[in-house]
This record gives C-alpha cells, sequence and structure tokens, in this order.
C-alpha cells in the first residue's frame, strides 16, 4: 500500500487536487487556442478519454479572450498556461480559467506577480508554479522555493507546484527535494519525454517512481503524440500502481515455446472490449488473469477475480479462486467476457 505525502487541499474547478484526493490526469491541447471550434472538439475528445482538467496555451489576448467561449462549451476544468506577459494571466482569468500556471524563469516581478495574485485571489483560482529545467538556469529546486516565497509574502498560498526536466533522474531527485521542503500539492510529469515509443518509457519510470514515493497529486504524461495517448498512459500508470482503477487490470504471462494458443490475440481481444464493460471499476476493481501454460497459469488463474489457464486448445476458467469450467480456445475470449459482465 502507497503512503501518499500529506498536502494542502485546492480545487481547479470541480476537481480536488491534494489532501485525500484521488491523483487526477491532465494533458495539453495541441491546436491553437483562438481556434475555438477546433479546440473545442480536441477537448471533448480528451473529456471522452478520461481527462480529468486540460491545459491550453495562452500566447496571446485573442486566445486569452476565447477562454470564455471555450469555457461554456467543455466539462472539465481550463487551466491557461501563460509565458512572458503577465497581463495574459489577467485576462485569462477574466476569462474564467480555473487555475492560471506561471514559469518564474520567465515572470518574475514582483509587481506583475502582486497583480496576478491579486486577480486569482478574488477569482479563488489556484496557481501553478511551473518550472522547466529549460526555463531556468541552476538549481531549479532553489528557484521554486525562491518564487514560493514571494506568493507566500502576498499572503497566497492556493499554489500547486511542478519541477520537470527532459532527464528522468533529474525530475525525480527535484520533487523529492520539494517534497520535504513544503506541503503545496504537486503535479508530476517529465516533460519533453519524446516520441511516445520513448516519451511512455521515460515518463512511467519518472512519473510511477515519484508515485512509489508517495509523491504526486495530479500528472500529465507529455508525449509528442496524440494527447489521448497522455490519457491513456496516466491511467494505466495509476492502475499499475492501485492508486485509481479505470477498468479491469489484466494479467497475462509473456508467452514462451509451452504456449499452446495464440495468446495475443485473446488478451487484445478481451483487454479491447473489457474497457467498455458496463461495471463501475472504482465499487468493482476486478483482475482478470489470461495464462498460456500449465507453469503459472493455475496459480495466476485462482488467484483472480477471472482467470482462465490453457493448455493445448482449451483453457480452465476460474471465477474467485475456484474452477468453473473447461473452455474452447475459440470461445474463451466470449466466456471470459459473459463471466466478467456478470460481476459488475
Amino acid at each position: 500500500m502507497i503512503k501518499r505525502r500529506k498536502t494542502r487541499q485546492l480545487s481547479v474547478g470541480a476537481v480536488k487536487i491534494g489532501g485525500n484526493s484521488p491523483v487526477s490526469i491532465q494533458s495539453m491541447t495541441k491546436v491553437e487556442t483562438s481556434n475555438v471550434k477546433a479546440i473545442v472538439s480536441e477537448i471533448k475528445e480528451l473529456e471522452v478519454s478520461g481527462c480529468e482538467i486540460i491545459r491550453v496555451a495562452v500566447k496571446t489576448i485573442k486566445d486569452a479572450e476565447a477562454l470564455k467561449n471555450i469555457k461554456r462549451k467543455i466539462n472539465i476544468p481550463l487551466v491557461a498556461d501563460i509565458h512572458f506577459d503577465y497581463r495574459l494571466a489577467l485576462k485569462a482569468i477574466e476569462g474564467g480559467a480555473d487555475k492560471i500556471r506561471l514559469n518564474p524563469g520567465n515572470i518574475r516581478g514582483r509587481d506583475e506577480v502582486t497583480r496576478v495574485v491579486k486577480a486569482a485571489k478574488k477569482a479563488k483560482i489556484p496557481i501553478r508554479i511551473g518550472v522547466n529545467s529549460g526555463s531556468t538556469s541552476g538549481d531549479f529546486v532553489k528557484s521554486a522555493i525562491s518564487y514560493i516565497k514571494l506568493f507566500e509574502d502576498l499572503n497566497f498560498h492556493d499554489i500547486i507546484i511542478s519541477l520537470k526536466a527532459s532527464d528522468v533522474a533529474k525530475t525525480v531527485e527535484a520533487y523529492r527535494k520539494i517534497s520535504k521542503l513544503c506541503d503545496y500539492p504537486l503535479h508530476l510529469g517529465v516533460t519533453a519525454s519524446g516520441p511516445y515509443k520513448y516519451g511512455i518509457v521515460k515518463s512511467s519510470i519518472g512519473i510511477g517512481s515519484l508515485l512509489l514515493d508517495g509523491i504526486g497529486d495530479t500528472i500529465r504524461v507529455s508525449l509528442t503524440a496524440d494527447p489521448v495517448e497522455e490519457v491513456a498512459a496516466a491511467k494505466r500508470i495509476l492502475s499499475s500502481l492501485s492508486l485509481r482503477k479505470f477498468g479491469p487490470e489484466i494479467i497475462s504471462c509473456p508467452t514462451c515455446g509451452r504456449c499452446q494458443v495464440d495468446l495475443v490475440k485473446i488478451v487484445n481481444a478481451v483487454e479491447h472490449e473489457a474497457r467498455s464493460a458496463k461495471y463501475d471499476a472504482r465499487k468493482h476493481p476486478l483482475t482478470v488473469a489470461i495464462m498460456g501454460c500449465e507453469v503459472n497459469g493455475p496459480g495466476e488463474a485462482r488467484e483472480a477475480d477471472i482467470g482462465i489457464a490453457f493448455g493445448k486448445g482449451c483453457g480452465m476458467l476460474f471465477k474467485k479462486g475456484k474452477f468453473a469450467k473447461k473452455v474452447s480456445a475459440k470461445d474463451a475470449i466470449t466466456e471470459l467476457l459473459q463471466l466478467l459482465n456478470t460481476m459488475r
């Protein structure tokens, strides 16, 4: 059982961050924010995929002015990502942003920060202090602490912190340091992690290491890929650590020369169909074991909520540790899904 770091709790729209709240999933849009039709379409797709907080780039006044219209058409909290010009933050808050992200690497003037903090206080929204190693020089933990002190001097504590680098070890080290220095909620991520096949590994190692330490209140998997893939990856990370459940957990063997069925085909089919099974995974966090041979198969199958251990062309189906029936390989997918749907 992971013992999570105790943090302050605050709200981003209707989503609670920190405290005892579940680790939430964020992503960021890829299209220009002023293109309302395109960005709403992208956000709607992310909503369906399970994204809980969405961040948009606010580069111009036109982008900031679009937020009010975007917000009316979406169902998840909207975060404005601000760089270089504090006036964009003021306009974004005016437009109804649920959170502002500021970067101490390019908005650092006390007067500028004071004006943003005053507006955020009035709107009752939090600010993420988002430090990226590429935007600051030297120790970016010290940079974050110095910036946080400026907010605290202004009696503002609705703060979320992120300390991202493209280097996994550097990212993990920074978050571990900051977690001992304050109790603000932490937004986890490995920035600029690269294309999907590389980024998914770097993000899983970095984010997963910190979550295992109990560090982290909200996450974004940053990929040079469709943002829907970011959300899917985040869900898999959280599920693998049993921090949240979004569907059945499938346990399956890698197959070897002992396997005498097309296990890859069976697992892929069950995984695809099980994600749309009509049950609440939070209330019924089921495990499904699909095993290819007699070595570990029967044991894993018995330990799962639903399990099947294959032999030659057929398998033994188990439910809650008890043998249910013998099924042929060709009927295995149907039998597994039928059993799954009886356990919702």
